[in-house]
Protein backbone atom coordinates (compact mmCIF):
# COMPACT_ATOMS: atom_id res chain seq x y z
CA UNK A 1 0.00 0.00 0.00
CA UNK A 2 2.38 2.06 0.80
CA UNK A 3 4.42 1.82 -2.95
CA UNK A 4 0.57 2.64 -4.07
CA UNK A 5 1.24 5.67 -2.31
CA UNK A 6 4.43 6.52 -3.57
CA UNK A 7 3.59 6.19 -7.17
CA UNK A 8 0.24 8.24 -6.49
CA UNK A 9 1.81 11.58 -4.90
CA UNK A 10 5.68 11.15 -6.46
CA UNK A 11 7.14 12.69 -3.72
CA UNK A 12 10.13 14.45 -4.05
CA UNK A 13 13.30 12.93 -2.12
CA UNK A 14 16.36 14.47 -1.84
CA UNK A 15 19.40 12.74 -2.71
CA UNK A 16 22.63 12.19 -0.63
CA UNK A 17 25.48 14.39 -1.23
CA UNK A 18 28.07 11.23 -2.05
CA UNK A 19 25.66 10.84 -4.90
CA UNK A 20 26.80 13.95 -6.38
CA UNK A 21 30.50 12.48 -6.67
CA UNK A 22 29.60 9.25 -8.73
CA UNK A 23 30.83 10.18 -12.24
CA UNK A 24 30.53 7.04 -14.56
CA UNK A 25 34.42 6.09 -15.44
CA UNK A 26 32.41 4.55 -19.16
CA UNK A 27 32.25 6.66 -22.17
CA UNK A 28 31.02 6.90 -25.33
CA UNK A 29 31.92 5.51 -28.69
CA UNK A 30 32.29 9.55 -30.40
CA UNK A 31 34.55 10.15 -27.53
CA UNK A 32 37.79 8.84 -30.10
CA UNK A 33 36.05 11.60 -31.82
CA UNK A 34 37.52 14.78 -30.49
CA UNK A 35 41.30 15.49 -30.22
CA UNK A 36 42.91 17.99 -27.45
CA UNK A 37 46.45 19.08 -27.35
CA UNK A 38 46.12 19.04 -24.00
CA UNK A 39 47.88 16.30 -21.95
CA UNK A 40 44.87 15.20 -19.47
CA UNK A 41 41.19 16.30 -19.80
CA UNK A 42 37.51 15.14 -19.06
CA UNK A 43 34.27 16.66 -19.94
CA UNK A 44 30.84 15.57 -18.03
CA UNK A 45 27.64 16.58 -17.58
CA UNK A 46 26.88 18.09 -14.39
CA UNK A 47 23.52 17.09 -13.17
CA UNK A 48 24.14 13.56 -14.13
CA UNK A 49 27.73 12.79 -13.93
CA UNK A 50 27.90 11.44 -17.56
CA UNK A 51 31.25 11.32 -18.87
CA UNK A 52 31.02 11.75 -22.35
CA UNK A 53 35.13 12.77 -23.20
CA UNK A 54 38.44 11.75 -21.02
CA UNK A 55 42.11 11.29 -22.05
CA UNK A 56 44.55 10.62 -19.73
CA UNK A 57 41.62 11.42 -17.05
CA UNK A 58 42.90 9.02 -14.22
CA UNK A 59 46.92 10.49 -14.45
CA UNK A 60 48.36 12.23 -11.43
CA UNK A 61 48.83 15.69 -12.44
CA UNK A 62 50.39 19.29 -11.03
CA UNK A 63 46.86 20.92 -10.93
CA UNK A 64 48.24 24.65 -10.30
CA UNK A 65 45.97 27.34 -9.22
CA UNK A 66 42.76 25.09 -9.52
CA UNK A 67 43.64 23.32 -6.92
CA UNK A 68 41.79 26.56 -5.12
CA UNK A 69 38.83 24.94 -5.95
CA UNK A 70 39.04 22.59 -2.56
CA UNK A 71 40.89 25.37 -1.14
CA UNK A 72 37.35 27.15 -1.10
CA UNK A 73 34.97 24.04 -0.74
CA UNK A 74 35.88 23.61 2.91
CA UNK A 75 35.28 27.61 3.27
CA UNK A 76 31.82 26.93 2.21
CA UNK A 77 31.39 24.06 4.16
CA UNK A 78 32.29 25.94 6.92
CA UNK A 79 29.91 28.91 6.24
CA UNK A 80 27.19 26.35 5.46
CA UNK A 81 27.42 24.86 8.93
CA UNK A 82 27.95 28.09 10.64
CA UNK A 83 31.83 27.93 11.87
CA UNK A 84 32.46 30.45 9.69
CA UNK A 85 31.31 33.65 8.96
CA UNK A 86 31.59 36.06 6.13
CA UNK A 87 33.35 39.05 8.40
CA UNK A 88 34.82 36.84 10.03
CA UNK A 89 38.82 38.79 9.98
CA UNK A 90 42.04 37.03 8.75
CA UNK A 91 45.23 38.28 9.19
CA UNK A 92 48.13 38.52 6.19
CA UNK A 93 51.04 37.35 8.07
CA UNK A 94 54.47 38.23 6.88
CA UNK A 95 54.82 34.20 5.51
CA UNK A 96 51.66 34.53 3.72
CA UNK A 97 52.44 38.36 2.16
CA UNK A 98 56.45 37.29 1.11
CA UNK A 99 55.43 33.89 -0.42
CA UNK A 100 51.40 34.49 -1.49
CA UNK A 101 51.29 38.43 -1.90
CA UNK A 102 53.08 41.42 -3.50
CA UNK A 103 56.98 40.18 -3.42
CA UNK A 104 56.18 36.93 -4.45
CA UNK A 105 55.32 37.80 -8.11
CA UNK A 106 52.84 35.11 -8.18
CA UNK A 107 48.73 35.76 -8.60
CA UNK A 108 48.30 38.11 -5.54
CA UNK A 109 45.39 40.52 -4.29
CA UNK A 110 48.27 42.95 -2.72
CA UNK A 111 46.81 42.79 0.55
CA UNK A 112 48.76 44.98 2.85
CA UNK A 113 50.99 43.04 5.13
CA UNK A 114 49.92 42.00 8.73
CA UNK A 115 46.40 43.81 7.78
CA UNK A 116 43.40 42.11 8.54
CA UNK A 117 40.54 41.22 5.57
CA UNK A 118 37.05 39.85 5.83
CA UNK A 119 36.58 36.55 4.98
CA UNK A 120 34.24 37.12 2.39
CA UNK A 121 37.10 39.54 0.55
CA UNK A 122 39.60 36.89 0.85
CA UNK A 123 37.36 34.49 -0.97
CA UNK A 124 36.59 37.14 -3.48
CA UNK A 125 40.41 37.34 -4.09
CA UNK A 126 40.90 33.67 -4.14
CA UNK A 127 38.22 32.66 -6.52
CA UNK A 128 38.52 36.17 -8.72
CA UNK A 129 42.42 37.37 -8.80
CA UNK A 130 43.79 33.36 -7.75
CA UNK A 131 44.88 35.43 -5.27
CA UNK A 132 47.85 33.26 -3.31
CA UNK A 133 47.81 35.73 -0.02
CA UNK A 134 44.52 34.90 0.19
CA UNK A 135 44.47 31.70 0.59
CA UNK A 136 47.32 31.15 2.51
CA UNK A 137 45.68 33.36 5.05
CA UNK A 138 42.39 31.45 4.73
CA UNK A 139 44.22 28.49 5.44
CA UNK A 140 46.52 30.02 8.01
CA UNK A 141 43.72 31.33 9.84
CA UNK A 142 41.49 28.28 9.84
CA UNK A 143 44.09 25.67 10.39
CA UNK A 144 46.68 27.04 12.68
CA UNK A 145 49.05 26.39 9.00
CA UNK A 146 49.07 26.39 5.82
CA UNK A 147 50.45 22.71 5.92
CA UNK A 148 47.18 21.59 8.57
CA UNK A 149 44.49 22.90 6.19
CA UNK A 150 46.11 21.12 3.51
CA UNK A 151 46.11 18.14 5.64
CA UNK A 152 42.14 18.73 6.15
CA UNK A 153 41.86 18.93 2.57
CA UNK A 154 43.42 15.74 1.16
CA UNK A 155 40.91 14.41 4.54
CA UNK A 156 37.66 15.82 3.25
CA UNK A 157 38.53 14.62 -0.40
CA UNK A 158 38.89 10.83 0.61
CA UNK A 159 35.56 11.37 2.48
CA UNK A 160 34.28 12.52 -0.63
CA UNK A 161 35.29 9.89 -2.73
CA UNK A 162 38.38 11.04 -4.50
CA UNK A 163 41.00 8.43 -3.67
CA UNK A 164 43.94 9.48 -5.97
CA UNK A 165 44.23 13.66 -4.85
CA UNK A 166 46.27 14.75 -2.32
CA UNK A 167 46.69 18.54 -1.22
CA UNK A 168 50.34 19.86 0.09
CA UNK A 169 49.37 23.77 0.09
CA UNK A 170 46.13 25.69 -0.05
CA UNK A 171 47.68 27.71 -3.23
CA UNK A 172 48.60 25.23 -6.10
CA UNK A 173 52.21 26.28 -6.16
CA UNK A 174 54.62 23.94 -7.03
CA UNK A 175 55.40 20.64 -4.61
CA UNK A 176 55.96 17.34 -5.97
CA UNK A 177 53.12 15.61 -3.86
CA UNK A 178 50.50 18.09 -4.70
CA UNK A 179 48.39 16.15 -7.80
CA UNK A 180 45.31 15.52 -8.44
CA UNK A 181 43.41 13.77 -11.49
CA UNK A 182 41.08 15.38 -13.76
CA UNK A 183 38.31 13.51 -13.26
CA UNK A 184 38.69 14.24 -9.22
CA UNK A 185 38.92 17.68 -10.24
CA UNK A 186 35.43 17.74 -12.30
CA UNK A 187 34.11 15.81 -9.38
CA UNK A 188 34.67 18.35 -6.90
CA UNK A 189 33.66 20.53 -9.35
CA UNK A 190 30.35 19.17 -9.67
CA UNK A 191 30.08 18.98 -5.65
CA UNK A 192 30.77 22.84 -6.00
CA UNK A 193 28.00 23.62 -8.67
CA UNK A 194 25.56 21.07 -7.01
CA UNK A 195 25.91 21.97 -3.29
CA UNK A 196 27.30 25.18 -3.21
CA UNK A 197 25.08 27.56 -5.84
CA UNK A 198 25.04 30.54 -3.58
CA UNK A 199 28.69 30.61 -3.45
CA UNK A 200 29.39 29.19 -7.11
CA UNK A 201 27.92 32.76 -8.55
CA UNK A 202 30.82 33.87 -7.77
CA UNK A 203 33.20 32.54 -10.68
CA UNK A 204 31.02 34.68 -13.04
CA UNK A 205 32.28 37.83 -11.30
CA UNK A 206 34.51 39.43 -13.98
CA UNK A 207 37.04 41.38 -11.67
CA UNK A 208 37.55 42.24 -8.29
CA UNK A 209 39.21 45.39 -6.97
CA UNK A 210 41.40 45.30 -3.29
CA UNK A 211 43.94 47.95 -2.52
CA UNK A 212 42.79 50.29 -5.07
CA UNK A 213 44.04 47.67 -7.93
CA UNK A 214 41.53 46.47 -9.98
CA UNK A 215 42.31 42.60 -11.36
CA UNK A 216 39.79 40.33 -13.79
CA UNK A 217 38.98 37.27 -13.76
CA UNK A 218 41.57 35.17 -15.59
CA UNK A 219 38.86 32.36 -16.87
CA UNK A 220 39.18 32.81 -20.81
CA UNK A 221 35.49 31.60 -21.18
CA UNK A 222 33.86 33.92 -19.00
CA UNK A 223 32.34 36.96 -21.39
CA UNK A 224 33.14 35.11 -24.51
CA UNK A 225 32.13 31.75 -24.39
CA UNK A 226 27.73 31.70 -24.29
CA UNK A 227 26.83 30.47 -20.91
CA UNK A 228 30.16 30.31 -19.38
CA UNK A 229 29.95 31.10 -15.73
CA UNK A 230 33.27 29.02 -14.11
CA UNK A 231 35.44 28.06 -13.08
CA UNK A 232 39.13 28.20 -12.08
CA UNK A 233 42.09 28.58 -13.98
CA UNK A 234 46.22 27.46 -13.21
CA UNK A 235 49.42 27.60 -14.29
CA UNK A 236 52.82 27.00 -13.45
CA UNK A 237 56.04 26.30 -15.33
CA UNK A 238 55.64 22.51 -14.71
CA UNK A 239 51.99 22.08 -14.81
CA UNK A 240 51.64 23.88 -17.94
CA UNK A 241 48.12 26.05 -18.44
CA UNK A 242 44.91 24.54 -17.08
CA UNK A 243 41.22 25.36 -16.82
CA UNK A 244 38.36 24.40 -15.24
CA UNK A 245 35.44 25.40 -16.81
CA UNK A 246 31.60 25.06 -17.00
CA UNK A 247 29.02 26.36 -19.14
CA UNK A 248 24.93 26.03 -19.12
CA UNK A 249 22.79 25.82 -22.03
CA UNK A 250 18.86 24.63 -21.87
CA UNK A 251 19.57 23.46 -18.40
CA UNK A 252 22.44 21.14 -19.50
CA UNK A 253 25.95 22.11 -17.95
CA UNK A 254 29.03 20.78 -19.26
CA UNK A 255 31.97 20.56 -16.81
CA UNK A 256 35.57 20.62 -18.79
CA UNK A 257 39.11 20.19 -16.89
CA UNK A 258 42.15 20.71 -19.21
CA UNK A 259 45.79 20.54 -18.39
CA UNK A 260 49.05 20.57 -19.38
CA UNK A 261 48.64 23.06 -22.69
CA UNK A 262 51.45 25.34 -23.54
CA UNK A 263 49.86 28.81 -23.41
CA UNK A 264 46.59 31.14 -22.49
CA UNK A 265 45.97 30.82 -25.97
CA UNK A 266 46.30 26.75 -26.20
CA UNK A 267 44.25 26.90 -23.42
CA UNK A 268 41.49 29.49 -24.20
CA UNK A 269 41.94 27.51 -27.89
CA UNK A 270 41.23 24.19 -26.94
CA UNK A 271 38.61 24.31 -24.08
CA UNK A 272 36.48 26.56 -26.42
CA UNK A 273 36.82 23.36 -28.89
CA UNK A 274 36.04 21.25 -26.18
CA UNK A 275 32.93 23.10 -25.12
CA UNK A 276 31.65 23.40 -28.51
CA UNK A 277 32.04 19.66 -29.15
CA UNK A 278 29.97 18.68 -26.01
CA UNK A 279 27.48 21.04 -26.57
CA UNK A 280 26.83 19.85 -30.31
CA UNK A 281 26.26 16.72 -29.04
CA UNK A 282 23.18 17.75 -28.19
CA UNK A 283 20.18 19.12 -30.12
CA UNK A 284 17.44 21.07 -28.47
CA UNK A 285 14.27 19.54 -28.43
CA UNK A 286 11.42 21.74 -27.34
CA UNK A 287 8.52 19.68 -25.08
CA UNK A 288 5.80 21.52 -23.68
CA UNK A 289 5.24 25.56 -23.91
CA UNK A 290 3.95 27.38 -21.08
CA UNK A 291 0.32 26.61 -19.95
CA UNK A 292 0.28 23.21 -21.89
CA UNK A 293 -1.37 20.60 -19.56
CA UNK A 294 1.13 17.61 -18.53
CA UNK A 295 -0.75 16.15 -15.56
CA UNK A 296 -3.39 15.80 -13.00
CA UNK A 297 -2.92 15.74 -9.36
CA UNK A 298 -5.25 14.44 -6.87
CA UNK A 299 -6.82 16.75 -4.45
CA UNK A 300 -8.00 15.97 -0.92
CA UNK A 301 -10.96 17.86 0.79
CA UNK A 302 -11.39 20.26 -2.56
CA UNK A 303 -14.42 21.42 -4.26
CA UNK A 304 -12.74 19.02 -7.41
CA UNK A 305 -11.03 15.88 -6.55
CA UNK A 306 -8.17 16.60 -9.04
CA UNK A 307 -6.36 19.56 -10.78
CA UNK A 308 -4.73 20.17 -14.01
CA UNK A 309 -1.00 20.77 -14.20
CA UNK A 310 0.47 23.14 -16.65
CA UNK A 311 4.31 23.94 -17.68
CA UNK A 312 5.21 26.93 -15.68
CA UNK A 313 7.59 28.04 -18.30
CA UNK A 314 8.22 26.79 -21.52
CA UNK A 315 10.36 23.04 -21.46
CA UNK A 316 13.02 22.07 -23.76
CA UNK A 317 15.99 19.13 -22.62
CA UNK A 318 18.95 18.91 -24.79
CA UNK A 319 19.91 15.22 -25.95
CA UNK A 320 22.17 13.70 -27.87
CA UNK A 321 21.12 11.22 -30.65
CA UNK A 322 21.71 8.44 -28.84
CA UNK A 323 20.04 9.67 -25.26
CA UNK A 324 17.27 10.24 -27.35
CA UNK A 325 16.31 6.98 -27.31
CA UNK A 326 17.03 6.56 -23.74
CA UNK A 327 15.66 9.19 -22.00
CA UNK A 328 12.57 9.25 -19.87
CA UNK A 329 9.98 11.76 -18.46
CA UNK A 330 7.96 11.35 -14.97
CA UNK A 331 6.17 13.70 -12.89
CA UNK A 332 6.81 13.82 -9.30
CA UNK A 333 4.44 16.08 -6.88
CA UNK A 334 5.93 17.78 -3.87
CA UNK A 335 3.69 16.01 -1.79
CA UNK A 336 0.13 15.27 -1.01
CA UNK A 337 -2.06 18.42 -2.66
CA UNK A 338 -4.43 19.45 0.07
CA UNK A 339 -6.80 22.17 -0.72
CA UNK A 340 -7.30 25.15 -1.09
CA UNK A 341 -5.34 24.92 -4.20
CA UNK A 342 -4.16 28.59 -5.90
CA UNK A 343 -4.10 28.99 -9.58
CA UNK A 344 -0.09 29.58 -10.53
CA UNK A 345 0.57 27.54 -6.99
CA UNK A 346 3.90 25.29 -7.80
CA UNK A 347 2.94 21.57 -6.79
CA UNK A 348 5.15 19.43 -8.62
CA UNK A 349 7.99 19.27 -11.36
CA UNK A 350 8.38 17.34 -14.32
CA UNK A 351 11.77 15.04 -14.21
CA UNK A 352 13.71 13.67 -17.14
CA UNK A 353 16.31 11.23 -16.86
CA UNK A 354 18.92 9.42 -18.45
CA UNK A 355 20.49 5.94 -17.74
CA UNK A 356 18.53 6.57 -14.11
CA UNK A 357 20.25 9.71 -13.65
CA UNK A 358 18.22 13.24 -13.75
CA UNK A 359 19.77 15.39 -16.35
CA UNK A 360 17.00 18.26 -16.14
CA UNK A 361 13.63 19.10 -14.34
CA UNK A 362 11.00 21.89 -14.31
CA UNK A 363 8.19 23.60 -12.29
CA UNK A 364 4.45 22.50 -12.91
CA UNK A 365 1.81 25.31 -11.28
CA UNK A 366 -1.85 24.43 -10.89
CA UNK A 367 -3.70 25.63 -13.46
CA UNK A 368 -6.85 26.62 -11.35
CA UNK A 369 -8.17 27.73 -8.04
CA UNK A 370 -10.09 24.48 -6.24
CA UNK A 371 -11.91 25.83 -2.60
CA UNK A 372 -11.71 23.52 0.14
CA UNK A 373 -15.11 21.29 0.76
CA UNK A 374 -16.51 22.46 3.91
CA UNK A 375 -19.54 19.50 3.64
CA UNK A 376 -18.42 16.79 6.20
CA UNK A 377 -19.52 14.16 4.62
CA UNK A 378 -16.53 14.89 1.52
CA UNK A 379 -14.07 15.25 4.04
CA UNK A 380 -14.90 12.28 6.22
CA UNK A 381 -14.56 10.44 2.84
CA UNK A 382 -11.34 12.32 2.04
CA UNK A 383 -9.71 11.66 5.26
CA UNK A 384 -10.26 8.29 4.96
CA UNK A 385 -8.92 7.71 1.89
CA UNK A 386 -6.20 9.40 2.54
CA UNK A 387 -5.76 7.33 5.54
CA UNK A 388 -5.47 4.20 3.63
CA UNK A 389 -3.32 5.04 0.96
CA UNK A 390 -0.91 6.63 3.22
CA UNK A 391 -1.12 4.16 5.92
Amino acid sequence: MRNDFVRFFGTVFAAGLMLLLNINNGFSQSTKEFVTAAKQGILIDSRSGLVYFEKNADQLMPPASMSKIMTMLLVFEGLKDGSLRPDDEFTITPDAWRRGGAPSGSSTMYAKVNSRVKLKDLIKGVIIQSANDAAIAIAEGIAGSEEAYAERMTKRARELGLPNSTFKNATGLPDPEHRVTARELAQLTRYLVEVFPEYYKLYSEPSFTWNKIKQGNRNPLLGKYPGADGVKTGHTKNAGYGLVGSAVRDGRRLILVLNGMKSKSERARESTKLMDWGFRRFQRIGLFRQGDKIANARVWGGTKSFASLVAKDDISVRLSSDERKRAEMSVRFLGPLKAPVRDGQEVGKVVFRLDGKTIASAPLIAAENIDADESMWSRAIDTLMFKVFGG
